[in-house]
């Protein structure tokens, strides 16, 4: 079977065979068609393999994003820790500090209530001299009858 014979079962296009020996001039052109057609391949594979890949770029740019986007992402972590820690030691902090002038004030209520006892108690102690030194038991001019009622009473 031949390449330009049709089969009624082959329902597929039409293949012709050329004959490339019919003229010497014809065979010349076709080679310097066919030398042209690689040429003009081969310029152009190495065009496109010599020009900047896209995705290359693309994908070094998408790189880039994320990696910044990721080194913002924990700097942001970092910092929102760091503002968390710092925020409760400051607390903690203000909490001792509040206690240790709360201990204080308690210290200088209990002082001062010692100071104001201790006073009361000198000031009863000094009333109580002042009353034993300027009291009598009679009266002046009943000092001879009380001094005979106690010899009475020995």
């Amino acid at each position: 079977m031949s390449l330009t014979d049709k089969s009624t079962e082959d329902s597929g296009p039409r293949l012709e065979r050329i004959n490339l020996n019919e003229s010497p001039a014809g065979d010349l052109a076709m080679e310097e068609a066919l030398k042209n057609f690689k040429m003009s391949v081969h310029a152009w594979s190495d065009a496109v393999y010599n020009r900047p890949r896209l995705a290359a770029q693309a994908r070094a740019e998408v790189v880039r994003h994320w990696s910044w986007r990721l080194a913002s992402g924990w700097a942001l972590a970092g910092l929102l820790v760091v503002g968390a820690v710092s925020g409760e030691v400051y607390a903690r902090h203000q909490r001792l500090e509040q206690a240790r002038i709360a201990a204080a004030a308690r210290l200088a209520e209990q002082q001062k209530a010692l100071l104001e006892q201790q006073a009361k108690e000198e000031e009863e102690d000094l009333l109580a001299k002042v009353d034993s030194d300027v009291s009598r038991e009679v009266p002046s001019a009943m000092e001879p009858l009380a001094q005979l009622m106690d010899d009475e009473a020995k």
